[in-house]
């Protein structure tokens, strides 16, 4: 997409990291009428310290650099308190996912209802029209000609590329979005943040949408529970069965020949199911809520997924349930760490096809 004549409007999600301002410099160079909009989402105790993560009590710091940022720029900026929605829309699903023994993927929340909802839409209702909403997601964009509709595609830098946490995006969110770094490599990214001055050039990227462990974010007092093997016998003590999800191996503190891994967390009976290596993967698993925009393209033989954001595409074929509301997904190698509560995204080369959420492993 480029810039028509009258100087389209672009808000920019500024977060205070090199991306975010990379972006907004890129758009202001392309012609863009360029509005700085920063989400303040922490609404927990005081601290100190650089902001790692979306939620954290950083997150000030970050605050700063963004407005600093749109003073160097020259742009307008304008920060808007979004902690009610995002402890409503993100926490509150966070809490219930963990604790119906699930594993939650906030950012694949947070995106389509927070950053590209809420955050756009209480702009506008600011008086700060836009044709365009921009972020520094590493992930591309496409109208396709045939259909219409608009498409994600993995970002350039496949090492960074997020498309996966962007997959419920809907058509009208994606029609008036621009990812400036989408054909750019982090490195070059940087390399044009510390060419132009900016200071953040050298910041570090932030790790997750929380620093800390997660399980504290649950509030919970401890609930010791058993560990067990695939066929039931005690192997130790935990604190509580959403201190672990599926693949994990850290953490559990058992003696064993052989490392041990988590198959599954069980939250009614407050147990952790652990086995070896070969126990934790799974041929198969059920997905549902189902993100979907072209169905035909899952019969094509080069269907690919990830699991998580980070793993490379495993191949997989995927068939409808008899229900028509859920999809079996065979792996061509078994998985680990299939975990329920997570995304599964489906991808043809680098197009994004779809996704859904795990809601049970196969064996």
């Amino acid at each position: 997409m480029t810039a028509s004549p009258h100087k389209a409007r672009a808000l920019v999600g500024l977060s205070g990291g090199v991306d975010s301002s990379v972006a907004a410099l890129l758009l202001l160079e392309q012609g863009y009428a360029v509005t700085g909009v920063t989400m303040s989402v922490y609404d927990g105790p005081a601290g100190s310290g650089s902001r790692k993560g979306c939620y954290d009590c950083g997150e000030g710091e970050d605050i700063a650099f963004a407005v600093a940022l749109a003073g160097l720029l020259g742009i307008p900026h304008q920060i808007f308190d979004c902690s009610g929605p995002y402890r409503e829309l993100v926490l509150d699903y966070f809490r219930e996912t963990y604790l119906a023994g699930q594993t939650p993927n906030p950012c694949v929340r947070c995106n389509p209802l927070l950053k590209f909802g809420v955050l756009p839409s209480l702009a506008r209702a600011a008086g700060l029209e836009h044709e365009y909403f921009a972020t520094g997601h590493y992930a591309r964009v496409e109208r396709d000609p045939e259909s219409g509709l608009y498409r994600l595609r993995r970002g350039q830098d496949q090492r960074k590329d997020q498309s996966y946490f962007l997959y419920r995006l809907n058509q009208e969110q994606l029609g008036r979005t621009l990812f400036p770094l989408g054909n750019m490599r982090k490195e070059e990214v940087r390399a044009l943040a510390a060419g132009r001055g900016l200071p953040m050039h050298d910041a570090p990227d932030s790790q997750d949408f929380y620093s800390g462990e997660h399980a504290k974010l649950l509030n919970l007092e401890d609930r010791p529970g058993d560990i067990v093997d695939a066929a039931g016998r005690t192997l130790g003590r935990h604190r509580g069965f959403w201190h672990f999800t599926p693949g994990q191996r850290k953490g559990l503190a058992l003696a064993a020949p052989a490392p041990l891994y988590v198959i599954g967390v069980d939250a009614e009976r407050n147990q952790v199911r652990v086995g070896p290596y070969a126990q934790s993967l799974s041929r198969a698993c059920l997905v549902g809520d189902i993100c979907l925009p072209v169905p035909g393209e899952l019969e094509h033989p080069g269907l690919t997924v990830r699991l998580r954001s980070s793993q490379p595409p495993a191949l997989a074929r995927a068939l409808w349930e008899p229900d028509g509301k859920r999809l079996r997904v065979d792996f061509a190698q078994p998985q680990s760490g299939v975990a329920p509560g997570q995304s599964l995204v489906f991808y043809l080369e680098n197009l994004l096809v779809g996704g859904g959420v795990i809601r049970e492993a196969v064996e």
